[in-house]
């Protein structure tokens, strides 16, 4: 035997083998179609009895695996059904050649077959007859199970009378020597007559009497003749059929003690019930029909041969521990021949299957390392694939994931052996999915955003690897970039600088044939791939809605609004809905964006990247309203720290916008990345209110623009400064140009001025205009100019009034742009902090001569006369009335003067012994 049955388990030692195959020329779907109802028979219950028959069917048998029939009766083929086509009279006769040619194949072993025989009508198909049934066609063959049920009583028969007639002790007859294949030749020349031989021959006999009681139903008496099969081959060292005696009586062990079956989803699945001999009968695979077969016919003066009610079960029966242990004596008598090599690890298989059941991993695990060491003849490619596959799903039965990954990689790695002329990529790579989760590797990259990462690092990005290259032998380069982005997405952590440049160089390869999407791929299969989206490449930490520019931003028009309107709103309380508005409220900005305006956010990346990471067209993900994203393209310097990217776009309708997220195209690779997928982001918020488009006005003066502002602006005031310089009692006009550069007219217009007030002191109304010609103009359309003229006139009366000077010096108002101050106040009426605190010996209350002047005093006072500023003189009673017009070198010959001047009065003055300092 060289075919091992990788399903083999412990209950189809039970089983009757039944072959189905077609004759001739038979479509594949017929065919199945007639062998899934065939099999669907293969449970039957036996009539005035507490037995149970099963069928094991089989649609490819190797001959040679017949001939060790008589070792283990389960792998004997004793029925054989046959599936036709024939539509003419005259190709009957040689169909029926064929049927019968089919039949020699297993004719040693066949307890009884039929033929099944599809479009042939006629005089042929209407004469009755036993081994051969007729139909129409596929549809109409409502008979077909009720012609199994028919063949499986007489393969009971025939079963029955060989069981009778090898468990009847006949005294003087001679026990024929059952032999393997193998064994022929080794007892040629033998001595019949020695005691030896003859208990080699009563001892494989009961064990054969042993197999044929399993499979008609009979469990304690093949445990009897299995036991006692074990004393006689023991005591002659008879291992191989020892062996086989052990393993029988472990397989009854384990019907008895698992009646639902240790198969799995491997294979028919049996319901679980009792093993009392009552219940035995209730026992049914799922879907089978039940059959009652009369054994009357077999009995001798009426007394039922079977005698499993007077044997007690218990006393027979291995315990669940002693069973593995028969399994490993039976395997290692196995071990000892060359030629049983299947047979050794089928029987590694079953005791897997057994103790998968008894959730004994450990032991489990030992028998299978024990199968992948047995040698076998030389495997085909096809066998190898089979055999490790099977290994696969074992050590997945056990709960050994990672070594079922190994095994089943093992496997596809085989599909394309160099051997192989036609190397089988879509099977290497169906097989290299089915590893992905014994090696805590998903296709999904979400899985690899809720924390730390589990598995090998080096064996996944190997097993992505060989994804890539399997998906770009099949000729499906979508698949490959797929697989690469996600190797490049989930595992860029664990990449060196140099499989970084690589990875990229590979994937820039693919795309350049085509490009990555955010579609989903679907397999042959129904498995579907999700996109992969460059959430690392850059990495973004912070994601910020800015407000529009102060000149852009909407300003509510208070004269609009009206006064006292309330806009507060019931408080409702509920406890179901205050944690989402509460989310809500924290997404919510404080702030608007207008319909037409150029809106920006702001992105906080990093690349983390060895060199240069190039993100072209990159933009904006929102939602809520239509909005035309404006592509921009980076280039990030290699590993650089956080670096601030501003993304834009115009919002094209008024509602409430959400920023989602933006999309990137790198490496050619397009991404759609949403906030909501990124790790460890920040953000004060994502909803924005879109208001609708409003009018934009540029102003324009005549005046040049000041250098200083007077008065710092509000947050919610645009200012501008311009500089201009009157005369007392001059007039200049400042012409406004308010020029409609956006989109929606200018329906209204207001001009207000504020008047500079300082501690209730009123210094002059300069500003006067008419908006008569202006509001002419209006409503203003886009891209129209309408001027307003302001008229500012100065009106200043500083005639007696000593204060102000120092009034408008200690407000911080200057008429000319340059501070001012009165030198005068202080020579005449010095302050009271002007005074000395310790004053001069021999000095009186009052004396003047204590009063310092200082040339920034004449200065001053020159500046004071630069504004025709007229003043008093407080000396002599004489009028100081110097003019300047502004030119420099008159100015200084003006402060020279005044300071000669100065001393010329201080000198006339009788002052001798005072200190004066000009």
């Amino acid at each position: 035997m060289s075919v091992p049955d990788y399903m083999q388990c412990a209950e189809d030692h039970q089983t009757l083998l039944v072959v189905v195959q077609p004759v001739g020329i038979v479509s594949e779907e017929n065919f199945f179609r007639i062998y899934k109802r065939i099999s669907s028979v293969s449970q039957i219950s036996v009539r005035d009895s507490q037995r149970v028959l099963y069928i094991r069917y089989r649609h490819h048998y190797p001959p040679e695996n017949n001939e060790w029939g008589d070792f283990q009766t389960h792998r004997k083929v004793v029925g054989l059904i046959t599936i036709t086509d024939c539509f003419s009279a005259k190709d009957w006769p040689q169909t029926f050649e064929k049927f019968h040619v089919q039949k020699e194949i297993y004719g040693s072993t066949l307890y009884d077959s039929r033929l099944f025989v599809f479009g042939l009508q006629g005089e042929i198909a209407e004469q009755p007859r036993t081994d051969v049934a007729f139909y129409p066609n596929y549809e109409d063959c409502e008979t077909v199970e009720k012609r199994i049920e028919d063949f499986i009583e007489s393969l009971f028969i025939v079963l029955e009378s060989k069981r009778l007639d090898r468990a009847t002790d006949k005294s003087g007859d001679k026990i024929p020597l059952l032999c393997v294949p193998f064994e022929k030749k080794d007892f040629v020349g033998l001595d019949t007559d020695s005691r030896h031989y003859k208990k080699r021959c009563q001892g494989r006999m009961r064990k054969h009497v042993g197999d044929l009681c399993l499979q008609a139903g009979m469990l304690q008496d093949s445990l009897v003749h299995y036991h006692m099969s074990v004393e006689l081959l023991r005591s002659v060292n008879d291992f191989l059929w020892l062996g086989a005696a052990l393993e029988g009586l472990c397989s009854a062990s384990v019907i008895y003690h698992y009646p639902g079956g240790t198969a799995g989803k491997a294979g028919a699945q049996r319901v679980p019930g009792s093993s009392l001999p009552a219940e035995a009968a209730n026992r049914h695979r799922p879907g089978a029909q039940e059959v009652l077969i009369d054994p009357g016919a077999l009995t001798t003066n009426g007394i039922n041969p079977d005698t499993s009610a007077e044997i007690g079960r218990a006393k027979n029966c291995l315990s669940p521990e002693d069973i593995i242990d028969k399994y490993k004596e039976a395997i290692s008598y196995y071990s000892k021949y060359k030629n049983a090599g299947v047979i050794e690890l089928e029987a590694c298989v079953k005791a897997v299957r057994v103790l998968a059941i008894q959730k004994r991993s450990m032991e489990a695990s030992e028998f299978l390392q024990n199968a992948v060491y047995i040698n076998l003849r030389q495997l085909s490619e096809e066998e190898k694939i089979q055999r490790y596959s099977i290994l696969s799903e074992l050590y997945e039965l056990i709960g050994f994931r990672r070594k079922a990954a190994f095994f089943k990689r093992v496997a596809a790695m085989q599909c394309v052996a160099p051997s192989i002329s036609e190397p089988g990529w879509r099977a290497c790579y169906k097989l290299l999915l089915e590893t992905l989760p014994g090696y805590s590797l998903s296709l999904d990259p979400k899985d690899f955003n809720k924390g730390t990462h589990r598995g090998w690092a080096a064996v996944q990005m190997r097993l992505l690897h060989e994804l890539v290259y399997a998906s770009r032998r099949m000729g499906n380069p979508a698949l490959s970039v797929r697989h690469l982005s996600f190797l490049l997405q989930t595992m860029l952590d664990f990449l060196s600088d140099q499989e970084k440049k690589d990875v990229t160089q590979s994937l820039e390869n693919y795309t350049s044939k085509c490009p990555g999407t955010m579609e989903l791929i679907t397999l042959p299969d129904g498995l579907t791939l999700p996109p992969v989206p460059f959430t690392k490449l850059p990495i973004v930490r912070r994601v910020k809605l800015l407000n529009l520019p102060a000149s852009l931003r909407p300003q509510k028009m208070k004269s609009l609004l009206g006064q006292n309107v309330s806009t507060k709103s019931p408080f409702i309380y509920s406890p179901i809905i205050a944690h989402n508005r509460g989310e809500e409220r924290n997404k919510k900005i404080d702030f608007q964006w207008v319909q037409g305006d150029v809106c920006e956010v702001q992105l906080m990346v990093y690349n983390p990247m060895p060199f240069e990471l190039r993100v072209e067209n990159m933009g904006l993900l929102t939602s809520g309203v239509e909005f035309e994203s404006l592509p921009a393209a980076l280039s990030l310097p290699a590993e650089s720290g956080l670096y601030p990217v501003t993304l834009v776009g115009v919002p094209q309708t008024t509602g409430t916008i959400t920023v989602n997220g933006y999309h990137t195209t790198v490496f050619g690779v397009f991404s759609d990345c949403l906030l909501d997928n990124l790790p460890g982001i920040k953000t004060s918020g994502s909803t924005v209110e879109v208001i609708p488009a409003l009018p934009r006005l540029q102003i324009s003066t005549s005046l040049p623009r000041s250098a200083h502002s007077l008065q710092p602006s509000s947050g919610d005031e645009i200012s501008t400064n311009v500089s201009v310089q009157l005369y007392n009692g001059e007039t200049q006009q400042l012409v406004i140009k308010l020029e409609n550069i956006g989109m929606e007219p200018l329906e209204k217009l207001e001009v207000t001025s504020k008047i500079l007030t300082t501690k209730e002191k009123l210094y002059g109304d300069f500003l006067s205009w008419k908006l008569e010609d202006a509001l002419a103009q209006f409503p203003l359309q886009p891209g129209k100019v309408a001027t307003v003229i302001i008229n500012i006139k100065v009106k200043l009366d500083f005639s007696c009034q000593e204060t102000l000077l120092q009034d408008l010096s200690d407000d911080g108002i200057s008429v000319s742009g340059f501070p001012l101050c009165s030198p005068f106040r202080q020579v005449v009426r010095p302050r009271v902090e002007s005074k000395p605190v310790n004053p001069p010996e021999g000095s009186k209350p009052g004396d003047s001569s204590h009063v310092k002047v200082s040339r920034s005093c004449t200065r001053a006072v020159c500046q004071v006369a630069w504004h025709s500023w007229f003043l008093p003189s407080l000396f002599g009673g004489k009028l100081l009335s110097i003019f300047q017009k502004g030119k420099e070198a008159l100015f200084d010959n003006t402060i020279a003067f005044v300071e000669s001047w100065f001393l010329s009065i201080f000198h006339s003055m009788e002052c001798s012994g005072k200190q004066w300092q000009a």
